[in-house]
């Protein structure tokens, strides 16, 4: 491969019960592969909550247990990233959803001016680069649906790109990149799900593959 991949993880989970705990532990087993942003975002009674943090000065756990109390939801999505700030919160005519991709999207620049040809606007960092995950969620909202918009956008993507979406309807979608060269791990227990990056971070909350 002559991708160099983002290092990053993530952590989703949609149960019968509250999983802000489940997603908190699950995003923190995944510490070795981001040192510098994570965030988490919850769905609970019509409304998206969420925090994201620098995690370069220290760690994930003690960053994000002083948010814990402000979180409840039965679904949830989490990561961290040594790259851009995320999960996203995007609205559009799919709706509103929570967004954190991971990969390496090598035609980024291309696919920026093709949306930019089109009239839409991203929001810059201060290096004058553009969130990698904006421009998968404005690939994606090209479509009628999420599921059509996400085999869009991996089709245009030159590259490799994995990601969670959380959504109004308290559901999470997991997609691997196309090729499938970056893992989407599933476990279950008796009340819900958990999609992971590594399998060890669900197995570690008690869920089976």
């Amino acid at each position: 491969l002559n991708e160099r991949f983002d290092m990053g993880g993530f952590f989703g989970a949609a149960s019968k019960r509250d999983v802000v705990l489940d997603v908190f532990f699950g995003v923190d087993y995944h510490s070795h592969l981001g040192t510098r942003r994570a965030g988490m975002v919850f769905y609970d009674n019509g409304t998206f909550q969420r925090q994201i943090h620098s995690i370069e000065n220290s760690p994930f756990r003690t960053k994000f247990e002083g948010d814990l109390a402000d979180f409840h939801g039965a679904s949830g999505i989490g990561c961290i990233s040594d790259n851009d700030p995320q999960p996203l919160l995007v609205r559009s005519h799919l709706g509103t959803y929570a967004i954190t991709t991971i990969g390496a999207i090598n035609n980024a620049e291309e696919l920026l001016q093709a949306e930019f040809d089109k009239g839409h606007q991203f929001m810059s960092r201060s290096t004058g680069n553009v969130n990698e995950t904006e421009l998968v969620a404005s690939l994606i909202n090209q479509r009628s649906d999420l599921i059509s918009g996400i085999k869009y956008a991996q089709e245009a993507i030159e590259g490799s790109v994995t990601l969670l979406i959380l959504t109004e309807d308290d559901a999470i979608i997991a997609a691997r990149d196309k090729l499938g060269r970056l893992p989407v791990l599933i476990g279950k227990d008796e009340e819900g799900y958990a999609v992971s990056f590594e399998s060890f971070a669900y197995q570690k909350l008690g869920c089976e593959k």
